[in-house]
């Protein structure tokens, strides 16, 4: 009885542990957010980098960015522009993705050489973010 005893001891003992280590060693899963951004308002651009700044300090080292510009606020990302070019190229080095939308570009005569340099595109603005969101990404939208 006593050698039942001790052995349910020793299993419960080893599965509180297991489980401790488990909690211990477990990481917070990453967030993921895709941020939408089609506005001309210089205010809503600076938003988006205040909303990236103060997300990343709720979550340090823990959170993926991803703006999407299209539309009238393709000028964020055009070097010649944005008032915002350090910021943006701070944030890409620390793994944030700016992507302009193929489409705009073309509608309004941009080429990927007038881009700030740590900028991406993608063929569609629109198709990207619902890509995002299809794969679970938390949607934002700046301005309006």
């Amino acid at each position: 009885m006593k050698l039942i005893k001790l052995s349910i001891f020793v299993f419960l003992m080893h599965l509180q542990f297991n489980s401790f280590a488990q909690t211990e060693g477990a990481t917070t899963p990453t967030h993921k957010v895709v941020i939408q951004l089609n506005t001309a308002d210089t205010a809503a651009w600076s938003g988006v980098i205040g909303n990236i700044k103060n997300l990343s300090k709720v979550w340090p080292g823990n959170i993926k960015f991803e703006v999407v510009v299209h539309g009238k606020a393709l000028d964020f990302l055009v070097a010649a522009k944005s008032h915002l070019v350090t910021d943006i190229d701070q944030l890409a080095k620390k793994g944030v993705v700016f992507n302009a939308c193929e489409n705009t570009m073309g509608k309004y005569g941009i080429t990927k050489q007038m881009l700030i340099p740590s900028v991406f595109s993608v063929p569609s603005g629109v198709a990207e973010i619902i890509l995002k969101q299809e794969e679970g990404w938390s949607y934002l939208r700046a301005g309006l």
